[in-house]
């Protein structure tokens, strides 16, 4: 009998409640997050950065996560320990107030370095939550998970926007009060992790990998998955972290105006983490991965060399599509390794985290040097790694998964 047909009896029963939970937590944990790129304005302007300062501040803050998530994922799968996700969102909460009185730029890497902390912590185990309470629709459970803090990523640039902007970088610290709700809803998260118990480490003997796959077939997809990974984040850490300045150039757009734009891009992505996992579900995650990444390929091309109104209509578009392939890589990751749920979702998380912040220093210089339009025309060709996916095996569901 297998993990997965003994946890669904209670996942089934508790789906919706546990689900909605973890997913508005993700939305608060990702909404806090979010704050950081959308003040870049403020921080550029008020402690005099340099492109190169502010994507050093990004890598900072994402490399933080990228190094600790799969380390504590992996320590989870061992020993879960389930009120960790309040603790996270305890770290969280101290790098905003730090964030908000930063007095020069260390102290503002030392509150990027406190966000990256409670995210590498908040990740694994809410994924491995997600999935317990799934019933066996992993991919659906993942994209309810991962649209929360989506939908969280959004909010990011429309409160720097209406509520920062025009206070100022010290009311950052009443965001304090968002992370201190998820404290206590985590909180009550881990009670049901550990009383229905969930928070028990992997039985010894449990198979690490997918039966029917040899270790090397594991090794090489996960590789694979991890180059997708490389082209999907970079490409959107180009966006995230430089769109509104690209905007504000190219277009001459006001910061305000430039951050609304921002938001229709981040809500196409988290529509678009709606839509990858239930139809991963339906039609095979490969197929999902194969056609979000490189089917962009025309829209990220044609970007560059369009005007306003096609620039958001093309973002968007693009947004929606590179999303979708998300949650479908996680869900194929766990089916390839299904003795390694918190390893794996912190492995993915963690690489989305760090690729993005390596990805964003980078084009930082780039763009120093050669132009914010450069940046873009280069990126252009990154979903072309979609062509990997080709290697990926074919991974069919087990019994009672969808």
């Amino acid at each position: 009998m297998t993990d997965t047909t003994l946890s669904r009896p209670r996942a089934s029963a508790t789906a919706l409640p546990v689900l909605g939970a973890i997913s508005v937590c993700h939305l608060l944990n990702d909404m806090v997050q979010s704050l950081l790129p959308a003040i870049y304005p403020i921080l550029k302007g008020g402690f005099d950065l340099s492109f190169a300062q502010v994507g050093l501040l990004t890598l900072t803050y994402q490399i933080t996560a990228s190094l600790l998530q799969p380390l504590i994922g992996l320590f989870t799968d061992r020993r879960p320990l389930p009120y960790s996700l309040a603790a996270g969102m305890g770290a969280s909460l101290l790098g905003l107030v730090t964030l908000a009185f930063a007095p020069n730029f260390a102290a503002l890497v030392a509150g990027g370095m406190l966000l990256g902390l409670g995210s590498s912590v908040f990740h694994p185990e809410a994924s491995r939550i997600a999935r317990l309470a799934s019933g066996g629709a992993h991919g659906l459970a993942q994209s309810l998970f991962q649209v929360g803090g989506n939908a969280g990523s959004a909010l990011g640039p429309l409160l720097a926007a209406y509520v920062i902007l025009p206070r100022g970088q010290d009311s950052l610290a009443w965001f304090a009060l968002a992370a201190l709700g998820g404290m206590a809803i985590l909180t009550a998260l881990g009670r049901w992790y550990e009383r229905n118990g969930q928070a028990r480490p992997v039985r010894r003997g449990a198979a690490l990998h997918r039966e029917g796959l040899t270790r090397g077939q594991v090794g090489r997809a996960v590789a694979v998955l991890i180059a997708l990974i490389l082209s999907k984040y970079v490409y959107l850490a180009g966006i995230t972290s430089y769109y509104t300045f690209y905007l504000m150039e190219r277009f001459a757009l006001p910061a305000d105006t430039a951050q609304l734009c921002l938001f229709v891009f981040l809500a196409a992505v988290a529509t678009g983490t709606v839509i990858g996992g239930p139809i991963g579900d339906r039609i095979g995650r490969k197929t999902v991965i194969w056609v979000s990444i490189l089917g962009i390929l025309p829209f990220t091309l044609l970007l560059p060399h369009v005007g306003l109104t096609a620039t958001v209509v093309l973002s968007a578009v693009i947004g929606l599509a590179l999303a979708s392939a998300f949650p479908a890589i996680i869900v194929y990751a766990q089916e390839l390794m299904p003795g390694r749920v918190g390893m794996i979702s912190g492995l993915f998380f963690g690489l989305a985290f760090g690729i993005g912040g390596i990805g964003a220093a980078g084009l930082g210089v780039v763009a120093d040097h050669m132009g914010i339009d450069f940046v873009y025309q280069a990126c252009a060709f990154l979903p072309l790694l979609g062509l990997l996916a080709v290697f990926l095996p074919n991974v069919p569901p087990k019994d009672g998964e969808r």
